[in-house]
């Protein structure tokens, strides 16, 4: 049996799990090499690779919790961090962490954040202090995620699309992504804007509105924003992005941005 055909054996019955040990820790460190993903896009479409992330839930079966030290710092965990770091190109500042199974593109740049199994973090982008990556997350090139912005980790279910951030994008500061919401490239979120796959994003662009759920088209710009909804108590605001407009068309990416930031008076 592949690999594959073991990890989604055992997937479905625990009672072959012995079997499938030595497949899960081959698969894990494919992942820690950045040889194999969680989701890939295949003809403009993301696909979910479903078994490698039975493989990540089935290595937390066979992992014990043991006392590991990172320089200075002790931790007790199944996990390790990632090592190699040098030999990678990866500059991680500490406190920040990119545990084990994840992978980082040579360029990247960790500040005190985290990075956590079986994310895929693409050259160039800046993981700012206290920012996330949660499990499974798709990060692209020159993306910068801001101070303390979360990126959820989706595991379970196994099929179920993982947060993806695509090349370019800029995610400011506090804002939060999660649900599997896809931020296509070159967008912007401005400062604490939270997406789900619940969430409307309101494209205020044109003559009417025009609802959007679970992603954020390319070079959009989008800001919190908030809609009135009536409840037997009262009537209340429910968080509703805006989408108020999109960076334009250049090469130089960086002037995109900030005449974007400019234009729409983007707070970062």
């Amino acid at each position: 049996m592949t690999d594959r055909e073991l990890i989604e054996a055992a997937y479905a019955d625990l009672a072959v799990l012995r079997e499938a040990t030595d497949a899960i820790h081959r698969t894990v460190a494919l992942l820690d090499a950045g040889e194999i993903r969680v989701a890939e896009k295949i003809n403009g479409d993301w696909v979910v690779n479903a078994w490698v992330k039975e493989a990540i839930m089935l290595y937390f079966r066979i992992t014990e919790v043991r006392t590991m030290g990172a320089g200075p710092f002790e931790y007790h965990d199944k996990i390790p961090t990632k090592t190699g770091l040098h030999e990678a190109g990866i500059r991680v500042v500490p406190p920040g962490t990119v545990r084990y199974g994840a992978f980082c593109e040579p360029g990247v740049v960790v500040m005190p954040g985290y990075v956590n199994i079986g994310a895929y973090v693409g050259s160039g982008t800046m993981v700012d202090t206290w920012a996330t990556v949660g499990s499974c997350a798709q990060i692209g090139r020159d993306v910068h995620l801001s101070g303390g912005v979360g990126i959820g980790g989706v595991l379970e279910p196994a099929g179920a699309r993982p947060v993806i951030i695509e090349d370019g994008a800029f995610i400011g500061s506090r804002s939060i992504v999660v649900e599997g919401v896809v931020v296509e490239a070159g967008a912007v979120l401005g400062a604490n804007t939270t997406l789900s796959a619940s969430i409307p994003i309101i494209d205020v662009t044109g003559d009417e509105p025009v609802e959007i759920r679970g992603r954020v088209p390319a070079n959009a710009v989008v800001v919190p924003g908030a809609r009135a909804k009536e409840f037997p108590a009262g009537t209340y605001h429910l968080q509703a992005p805006l989408l108020i407009g999109y960076r334009s068309e250049t090469t130089d990416k960086k002037t995109s941005l900030n005449d974007a930031l400019r234009t729409f008076a983007v707070e970062i």
